[in-house]
Parts: structure tokens; C-alpha cells; sequence
């Protein structure tokens, strides 16, 4: 089974060499790893909670398609999509909104900080406080749980986001007796490269520091030029660890061109000469996929084409789960009543299936149980490394017509997924009983 990575892209102004380095450049690579399904999207709505300019939504949404596609990002092998492209994105979320305590969302870190600024200005607290900034925890999730991501990447600033989408993952599942929503996992990468800027500290647009992305190779001679240096002259021995120009060059060389540009340091290079060395090399890795942006620029039709193509692949998987979450809620199609309404006008009550329910276990693993209707645990999960393989034997269990059984363990196709906890007879009858509702849900569907 892949491992489901997803990533959110979001469109806000030109990228930057800080953003190549740390987030892009990265993430395409782990695209290419075997045994990963990758999703990557333009988070145009969560956009839309920063700024009211219209323009600059749809120009950086333009911008960002072409940064990934340029440099090597692949729609054929990956899932590449716009957000609002998909109306599953926001039905989700408000199904989301609807388990959603604001106690949990009055802790979300983006909120508490807009809240203590207009506090410290004597402020009402929520002055200036929108409902987008308020719920982008919920579109995030929603973002993450319509594909049941197992792994997202972010930084460690973002992981209480992952966390906010793991609690309402299971608190819709436990609401309504369901494995609905697989438990995503943060997946930080503490040695992400952090790229200084002009000034040495680090590049980001609000320090306006950064160096373009996209210039032409003349603007990237000059901005490389501007990187501050100090006052140490050709012949002076100088320390590469205390220089931002060696940092950026590292980022970007291999370990024998850092080794012989480090060894320059150590000779007294001019700086003139070691900032021709680092624009030559940062240069020569941008040229061909400049090029590549260049002429995807002139042909913004193809990108949109290819975002609703990778939109429009998506929506039957995603339609699939909002139909299942759509019946847990009990936005049902009125034909499927059981019984008449009664004269009371209450409906009948809704029958009870086996289900499964997931938990982490003390040690960090993820974990399943599986309970009968009536509430007594049939059997519980032998304990899995992720969300994945957790998942995986939840799947082998609701889908085996081979089930065996060894002393106290089942097994599915050989693979151990849980230890009894009842006759083995009775977890089977269970699972069966589960098969038979799928069937006669799909029957009355399609009818």
C-alpha cells in the first residue's frame, strides 16, 4: 500500500530562492521516492484569508503552478490540483466545522497571536479577526482528511495544525462509529536548509531580504552582489561559518565544491571573486528550469488545463468519501427510510453496526479495535508503526473472505492484524455483517 504524502502550496507572492531550497526542491525529490503517492495543491482558498486583493491571488496562483512545474515537479506521476477546483474541500470542511469544539480552535496558535496583539494594543480581542483566519485549522484538515493523507509535511510551526486534523479525525470516526478518517502523521524535517538573506538574517518577504527565484541571471548577479559582507580585505583569512555568501553556495554546491570554496575562505579570497563563484554555480542550477518557466508563461491555458485535469482525476476518490461521510450524518437520500415515519413523526432508530475504532497507543503506535453492535470488543489491532499499516489491516479485515486463525492472532493472507479478544467465530460474523451492510448500501445506491 503507498504511503500518501500531501502538500499545500500556498499562493502568496513571488517564491524565492528560501523557498526553493527549503520547501520545493525538496519535496519534488521525495515525489520521485518509490512507494509514495504524492498530492500537491494550490491552497488558493486558505489565500483568500490573508488578502482581499483579487489580482494578486490569481497572478501568484499562476506563479506558484509555474514554479513547480519548471523545476521538475510532474503532474503524470504525481496528484497536482487547485483547492477550489474541488467543492469537496469546502462541503468537507463544514462537516468538520460541525465537530469541531471552539475551545480547540480558541488554542490554534494564528489566533491566539492576533488575539494577545490586540490585547497588548488595549484592543478588543477579536479586533480584526476573521472567520478565515478562525477556521483555517478546519480547511486545513479538511484539505488533509479528504484524501486520508498518512504523511504532511511542515514546519514546526505548523504541527499543531496536523494535530487539530488528527482530533477531528477521531472524534468525527467515534461520533459515528466509523474508520472514516485515517490519522494523519506531521512529518517535520528537522535539516531542512534555512537560507539566509541580503542581510544574514534569514529570507523571508516580511524581512524584505529574499533573493528572486525567477530573475534573469543579470538581476541574480546583483542581488548575490548586495549579500553583506564585512570589511575584510583580499588575503585576510575568513571564517565560512560566520558568512551568509557560503551558506547560500552550500546550499546550492556539492560537498567537494564547499570543501574547495571553503578552503578559499581559508586563503583570503576577495568577496568580489567569491560572489562570482557563488552567482556561477546558483546560476548554472536555475538556467534550464528559468528557461522552462519562460515558456510555461507563455502558455497559461496548458497550466489550467492541467489543474482541472488533476482536479477532475480526484473528485470520484473524494466523491466516494463525502457520499460515506454524507450517510454517517445522515444526509441520506429519503428512499433509503427502513420504516414509514411514525405518526409521532420520529424516524425509526438507526440500526447499529460493528465497528472500528482507532486510538495511539502510549508508545506512539497507531492502533485499532474492533467492536460488535451491542459495544463488546471483538478483537484489537497487534499495534503499527503508522497510519498506514493501521490502516491496511483494517482494510485486509473489512475486505478477507480468507480469514484464519492461530491460537489467540488473525490473520489475513498470513499477515498478522489483530489478537482476539472474543471466538474467533464471532469477530468473523461481525465482519461479515459489516460486508453485508457495504453491499446493500452500494445495491441501494445504485438502484
Amino acid at each position: 500500500m503507498a504511503i500518501r504524502v500531501l502538500t499545500g502550496i500556498k499562493p502568496t507572492g513571488t517564491p524565492h530562492l528560501g523557498n526553493y531550497v527549503g520547501a520545493i526542491r525538496p519535496a519534488i525529490a521525495a515525489s520521485r521516492e518509490p512507494g509514495i503517492e504524492s498530492y500537491y495543491f494550490l491552497a488558493d482558498y486558505h489565500a483568500l484569508s490573508g488578502t482581499a486583493d483579487a489580482e494578486r491571488v490569481h497572478r501568484s496562483t499562476l506563479e506558484i503552478a509555474l514554479t513547480w512545474l519548471a523545476l521538475g515537479l510532474d503532474p503524470a506521476q504525481v496528484h497536482f490540483y487547485r483547492q477550489s477546483d474541488l467543492p469537496e474541500v469546502t462541503e468537507l470542511t463544514w462537516l468538520l466545522s460541525c465537530v469541531t469544539a471552539k475551545g480547540l480552535l480558541n488554542r490554534a496558535h494564528a489566533y491566539k497571536a492576533a488575539v494577545d496583539a490586540n490585547v497588548a494594543l488595549g484592543n478588543d480581542a477579536d479586533h480584526g479577526v476573521g472567520m478565515g483566519l478562525y477556521l483555517y485549522p478546519v480547511l486545513m484538515a479538511a484539505d488533509i482528511l479528504l484524501f486520508n493523507a498518512h504523511r504532511v509535511p511542515v514546519g514546526r510551526d505548523q504541527v499543531q495544525h496536523i494535530e487539530i486534523a488528527r482530533d477531528l479525525a477521531q472524534r468525527f470516526n467515534h461520533l459515528h462509529g466509523g474508520d472514516y478518517f485515517t490519522l494523519p502523521e506531521a512529518a517535520v524535517d528537522e535539516h531542512t536548509a534555512v537560507l539566509p538573506g541580503l542581510d544574514g538574517r534569514k529570507m523571508s518577504k516580511s524581512y524584505d531580504n529574499v533573493i528572486a527565484l525567477w530573475g534573469s541571471s543579470k538581476q541574480l548577479r546583483e542581488q548575490i552582489y548586495s549579500v553583506v559582507t564585512n570589511s575584510q580585505l583580499p588575503g585576510e583569512p575568513k571564517n565560512p561559518d560566520d558568512s551568509s555568501l557560503f551558506q547560500l553556495y552550500r546550499a546550492f554546491a556539492s560537498d567537494d565544491e564547499s570543501a574547495a570554496l571553503r578552503q578559499a575562505y581559508a586563503d583570503g579570497i576577495a568577496w568580489g571573486e567569491a560572489k562570482r563563484i557563488v552567482h556561477a554555480r546558483i546560476d548554472a542550477e536555475l538556467a534550464a528550469p528559468r528557461e522552462r518557466y519562460q515558456t510555461l508563461a507563455t502558455r497559461p491555458q496548458d497550466i489550467e488545463q492541467i489543474l482541472r485535469e488533476g482536479a477532475e482525476r480526484l473528485r470520484p476518490k473524494a466523491r466516494e468519501l463525502l457520499d460515506r461521510l454524507r450517510d454517517a450524518v445522515g444526509l441520506r437520500s429519503l428512499a433509503r427510510l427502513a420504516t414509514p415515519v411514525a405518526s409521532g413523526g420520529k424516524l425509526s432508530k438507526k440500526v447499529k453496526l460493528p465497528r472500528f475504532v482507532q486510538f495511539k497507543e502510549p508508545d506512539g503506535r497507531l492502533n485499532f479495535k474492533f467492536f460488535a453492535a451491542d459495544g463488546a470488543l471483538l478483537l484489537t489491532g497487534i499495534g503499527y508503526v503508522d497510519a498506514a499499516a493501521s490502516a491496511a489491516a483494517m482494510v485486509a479485515l473489512r475486505q478477507s473472505r480468507a480469514l484464519a486463525v492461530r491460537q489467540t492472532t488473525l490473520y489475513s493472507a498470513d499477515t498478522p492484524v489483530g489478537a482476539l479478544a472474543a471466538p474467533a467465530e464471532q469477530a468473523e460474523a461481525a465482519l461479515a455483517g459489516i460486508r453485508s451492510a457495504l453491499a446493500e448500501l452500494i445495491a441501494a445506491e445504485s438502484c
